[in-house]
């Protein structure tokens, strides 16, 4: 191959996505889990799918790495089935469910996993590095903390020398300490040029270190964009003051205002433009303590959205 057609291959992988969602649907006897999900991910972004439970977040997760054949729709990894994909050591995954084998060590276990992808797997060594626990490769699974652990499932899910990982709720009943050392390895191997797909129940998570937020409700996907947009689309901006005895269906009635609570002697007006707000209180001669302006943040716009998605069927 000409110097030429290896730049054209290379950069033709590069614009391939390496996710890509085409219409999936999906059922389980009567219950349609999923409804018409499309999506693509871009090499090199890290996105979160977000959703309640039931949303249809872990079927999704599970047609993307080929455990659950779609009912309709397509899908495709790096321009090729989900199966493949994964054979080929492409993609990498951390699921909820599975234990890990007791009484080996880490760097054995790891060793292992990558040994079934032959030659191409990367060094056991770098792999380790590459998750974080160089430190852990002569330790016995079974005498590992829980974070310890889930940090050695990512190695696994690297093993083969993946381009993209798919994790579901990876942090989830892990303590603080052990989430952000997860989320560290995570970021670094993401800023290698790799792909990270994830779901969690963890909003700053995913506002922390997502590029972008895709989320599902219902079978469906209601958003995709990166956190700012979503939350000032869906959320809108707050301003916030002290409690006074207030008329609160009077400041219901001033510009942008679409809704007004108290939450914890503080009045919380959710307007759609904070600074006509703000200037109608001040022109009312409402008495305002400790006023606060900000923007609503990624919880705020969860809410909203979810709560106005369509209804439908549940997904799992």
């Amino acid at each position: 191959m000409t110097k030429s057609a290896v730049s054209e291959a290379v950069a033709t992988d590069a614009e391939t996505p390496a996710v890509s969602c085409d219409d999936l649907v999906k059922s389980f006897g009567r219950v349609e889990a999923v409804r018409g999900v499309r999506f693509a991910v871009r090499p090199g972004e890290t996105v979160a799918v977000l959703g309640p439970n039931g949303a249809g977040k872990s079927t999704t997760v599970h047609m993307m790495l080929g455990l659950f054949p779609p009912d309709a729709g397509s899908i495709e990894l790096f321009g090729m089935p989900p199966e493949k994909a994964v054979r080929a050591g492409r993609v990498g995954a951390m699921l909820q469910e599975g234990q890990l084998v007791p009484r080996v060590t880490v760097g054995e276990l790891v060793g292992f996993v990558a040994g079934t992808y032959g030659s191409q797997a990367p060094a056991v060594s770098h792999t380790l590095e590459l998750a974080q626990i160089a430190d852990l490769a002569g330790r016995r699974v079974d005498k590992l903390s829980g974070g310890q652990m889930q940090r050695v499932r990512f190695a696994l899910a690297l093993a083969g020398g993946a381009r993209l990982v798919v994790l579901d709720e990876p942090t989830a009943a892990l303590d603080v300490e052990s989430r952000r050392q997860l989320w560290k390895a995570m970021r670094d191997y993401a800023e290698k040029g790799n792909t990270v797909v994830f779901t969690t129940h963890y909003l700053e998570e995913a506002d922390d270190n997502a590029d972008r937020i895709i989320v599902i409700a219902k079978g469906k996907v209601i958003a995709d964009g990166p956190a700012e947009e979503i939350k000032k689309a869906a959320g809108g901006r707050t301003v916030a003051f002290r409690h006074e005895d207030q008329d609160l269906d009077r400041l219901a009635g001033l510009p942008g205002v679409n809704e007004v609570r108290v939450l914890h002697g503080r009045v919380v007006l959710t307007t759609t433009d904070s600074d006509a707000t703000v200037a109608a209180l001040a022109g009312a001669g409402v008495p305002m303590r400790d006023l606060e302006v900000a923007g609503a943040d990624l919880e705020d716009a969860f809410v909203a959205l979810t709560s106005a998605s369509a209804e439908g069927g549940a997904g799992r």
